[in-house]
């Protein structure tokens, strides 16, 4: 029997310091310990395989799913438990460790990757025949040392989605320019508009941060760079980011409380139309339609430059990377269930009831939203997410802590001198 387990944030942090506890010990915990029945084997001949990832918002489509996928496999019965990002970020590791948990598993690109890679938890699926169904340069961001480690199967835009309407109702276009982008703002404000409705209480500028930096230090390779040690967040590139944040807060672009934000209020005020954009993405879609189905949306990164000095039109990011745990003695069920979820068909299903692009090949996008910023996937100029290119958790965390110290009122060169110090001390 198939059963779905939705972990609250209570539980979460509950199963953190149960994990916590365990993590000097050998085998160490795992998500199932608060389960015991999701780790056993269904009766009989099925074999049961539990897959996790935190996407809570898609648990009604992967529910059906599920219920097709064991329909045509009625020896392979699947439980899925979904936990709150933050939390499967911090413990993924300690989850996959014994095999129990997590045959079929996700992870974050980035330094999620990085850890649960150099942990060994990654079975190598290099020579699998579901990885031709996937776009071969999205999945890239999975490989390790020529191996297809983990398979991105959502592809994300992290910039902020806009209200079409709104913008044609004022005469707004999407600026080209940093003084259009003001000039845009301080027009919503006129008409009594919030611009930017920004979920700094639990999101956070992780997704922000990288619209807000991508032309102010196009060198994909600066985080990189910066972990080496041949860079400095107190460089132009990192203060005069952090001097735009200060900017938006003082043109009151976005509130003056954003760090007290939660991403439902942001979502509410985007799809109530007192606000014009969300500093999130188009995970975020399919929300804001589901509360106002009369929004007609788009994306619109800041350009922080001039307009002849710009590179990078967006963002985008392969995530939701699906792996096979190394520890699992049901692989071959576990690889059973990631072709299914390659079928262009079943693919088709999961984009367009969860409003998410993917990195399937030959996928029909039915949703309007989908259909009308497909453009993105190939006409526009998008830039990797810049965050994932960090792999120091500790050196991530100092950068996004800059922003939110910006934001609570310390000024852009004492933020980035505080920051640096941190990564100083995380680096090699």
């Amino acid at each position: 029997m198939k059963k779905s387990l939705f972990m609250t944030s209570a539980t979460a942090v509950g199963l953190a310091l149960v994990l916590n506890a365990c993590a000097g010990e050998e085998g160490g915990g795992n998500a199932g310990s608060s389960n015991n029945e999701s780790n056993a084997e269904a009766s009989g001949d099925q074999t049961q395989i539990s897959f996790i990832h935190w996407r809570g918002e898609d648990s009604e489509v992967f529910d059906e799913i599920i219920d097709e996928f064991e329909a045509e496999h009625p020896d392979i019965t699947v439980e899925m438990n979904i936990y709150p990002s933050e939390q499967y970020q911090s413990n993924a590791q300690q989850m996959l460790r014994d095999g129990s948990v997590g045959d079929v598993f996700t992870s974050f690109p980035g330094s999620q990757f990085e850890v649960i890679q150099n942990a060994g938890f990654f079975e190598d699926l290099t020579d699998e025949d579901f990885v031709g169904n996937f776009n071969a340069e999205a999945i890239e961001i999975g490989q390790a040392d020529g191996q297809q480690m983990a398979l991105p199967y959502q592809m994300v835009f992290n910039m902020p989605v806009y209200n079409v309407d709104m913008f044609d109702e004022l005469g707004l276009e999407p600026p080209n320019s940093w003084d259009e982008f003001l000039e845009m703002g301080d027009t919503l404000l006129e008409n009594d508009i919030t611009p930017i409705a920004f979920p700094g209480g639990d999101i956070g500028p992780n997704q922000f941060m990288n619209s807000m930096m991508m032309n102010n230090a196009p060198d994909e390779d600066i985080f990189a760079k910066l972990e080496a040690g041949e860079e400095q967040l107190t460089n132009e590139w990192w203060v005069s980011t952090l001097e735009d944040f200060q900017t938006l807060l003082d043109r009151e672009f976005i509130s003056q409380d954003a760090l007290g934000i939660q991403q439902d209020s942001a979502i509410a005020a985007v799809a109530q139309e007192e606000a014009a954009m969300l500093a999130t993405g188009s995970y975020h879609m399919a929300s804001l339609t589901e509360q106002n189905p009369d929004l007609n949306l788009d994306f619109l990164a800041p350009i922080t430059v001039a307009e002849d000095e710009a590179i990078y039109e967006g963002i985008h990011t392969a995530t939701f990377m699906l792996g096979v745990n190394a520890n699992s003695d049901k692989q071959e069920e576990a690889k059973q269930f990631i072709d299914y979820l390659s079928q262009p068909e079943v693919a088709s299903k999961y984009a367009n009831e969860t409003g998410q692009h993917l990195t399937i090949e030959d996928v029909d996008y039915t949703s309007e939203a989908l259909e009308d910023t497909a453009y993105w996937l190939t006409d526009k100029e998008t830039r990797f997410q810049p965050r994932f290119f960090i792999t120091n958790s500790s050196v991530e965390n100092a950068v996004l802590s800059s922003i939110e110290q910006v934001l609570g009122g310390d000024d852009p060169q004492s933020a980035a001198e505080q920051a640096q110090q941190v990564v100083d001390q995380n680096i090699d």
